[in-house]
């Protein structure tokens, strides 16, 4: 009689081998594709923190649009900031917790718009009579011409300037140097921090540009993210029936 036992312990030896060996092959893999945390990212990440935040600031101001949204803290008071910038103005608005105002800046002529509220010097404790109601009641709901004589004029400006503003937000105090990586309205993002942070700090973008996706200002100044990257928008002055020139001053204001 034939015995058929070897060729079945043959069999079973042939498929623990195989089993054993596809194991070892499959953690070999593993080994070999661990995660690299730079796939298909800019490749910013790699370099140093002096580099990243060159090619950061290069980014932006090479960038022909943005839009700011968020807060900034100063003696003052804290701001909320809704602002979309280019290199020929901007337009947007601030809010603080006593007032909100509209501006729009086109090449250097610059308008303010603000409820009536905001031009009664009287709320703010001055010594407001009829003449102060009666501007109120001419300004309010209208956008207003900032002369460039205004005292306010360059402040406001400044508001609605690139590079100003963004010269302002990114500026860092102390040695630059890297954080860590996070996700930010759903960019990869390395961390760029003044001293270890007390200084201030910007996430970078690691996909596409290298551009400044959110600032925390130092000192509790404020957190701001920065988005639409070089995403056109129309400006335009306003219609001239909705606009006021009130002369080379404007009027005293409860803002």
């Amino acid at each position: 009689m034939t015995s058929f036992a070897p060729a079945v312990r043959n069999h079973r030896r042939t498929a623990l081998a195989l089993v054993l060996c596809g194991g070892l092959t499959a953690a070999l893999a593993a080994c070999g594709t661990e995660e690299d945390p730079d796939k298909g990212t800019n490749g910013v990440a790699k370099l140093s923190a002096t580099e990243i935040d060159e090619k950061a600031r290069a980014a932006a101001e090479a960038a022909s649009a943005v839009r700011l949204s968020g807060t900034l803290v100063s003696k003052g008071g804290t701001y909320r900031l809704e602002m979309k910038l280019n290199a020929e103005g901007g337009m947007g608005s601030v809010t603080s917790k006593k007032q909100s105002f509209a501006l729009l800046r086109v090449d250097d002529e610059l308008y303010l718009k603000a409820p009536a509220a905001f031009w009664t010097y009287e709320e703010s404790g001055g010594e407001g009579g009829s003449s102060d109601v009666a501007a109120a009641d001419k300004l309010g709901g209208k956008y207003v011409k900032v002369p460039e004589g205004d005292p306010s004029y360059r402040q406001l400006r400044g508001f609605t300037d690139k590079k100003v503003l963004l010269d302002g937000l990114l500026a860092l105090n102390g040695k630059v140097s890297k954080g860590g990586r996070d996700t930010v309205a759903g960019q990869r993002t390395i961390q760029i921090l003044g001293g270890k942070g007390e200084g201030g700090a910007f996430d970078v973008s690691l996909e596409d540009q290298p551009y400044p996706v959110r600032v925390a200002r130092g000192g509790g100044g404020g957190t701001v993210t920065l988005a639409d990257w070089g995403q056109a928008f129309p400006l335009e002055a306003p219609q001239e029936d909705d606009t006021v020139d009130y002369g080379g001053q404007l009027p005293k204001s409860s803002g």
